[in-house]
């Protein structure tokens, strides 16, 4: 299958105060530009996490059939991005998930049995698993 490439994003200064203030994650290699010049980067360079948000926001979605992001597999920062980088999302389809009739829904919908403190089960009203 011939892979999809997204529009772009570039990555701004803002963004990354943004993010920093957002998530508390004030880390030098991020907010701080004289450590980070001396740091492992050479310079201030975005969050992993703040890049992946952006990457999601980049790939196409269809409202009518995705309801929710239920996992992200084998996510790789090939190298960091600076303030005045561009990027974008190169991606493949290699699985469809059905919905609730597929094995992994099935796992899913199963309940979770109670259980009292010796493992024992515990039905009725209330009960909570533990």
């Amino acid at each position: 299958m011939t892979p999809v490439v997204s529009r772009g994003r570039t990555i701004t200064e803002a963004d990354i105060v943004a993010f920093s203030g957002l998530t508390g994650d004030h880390h030098p290699q991020h907010t701080d530009a004289v450590w980070a010049e001396a740091g492992p980067f050479g310079g201030i360079v975005a969050h992993g996490m703040l890049v992946l948000s952006y990457a999601l926001g980049l790939v196409a979605l269809d409202p009518d059939r995705i309801a929710a992001l239920r996992r992200i597999e084998d996510v790789v920062f090939k190298r960091p991005v600076r303030i005045g980088d561009t990027i974008r999302v190169e991606a493949k389809v290699e699985a469809v998930v059905r919905g609730e009739d597929g094995p992994e829904a099935e796992a899913e919908a199963e309940p979770e049995t109670a259980a009292d403190e010796a493992g024992h089960p515990v039905e009725g009203e209330g009960a909570v698993a533990r």
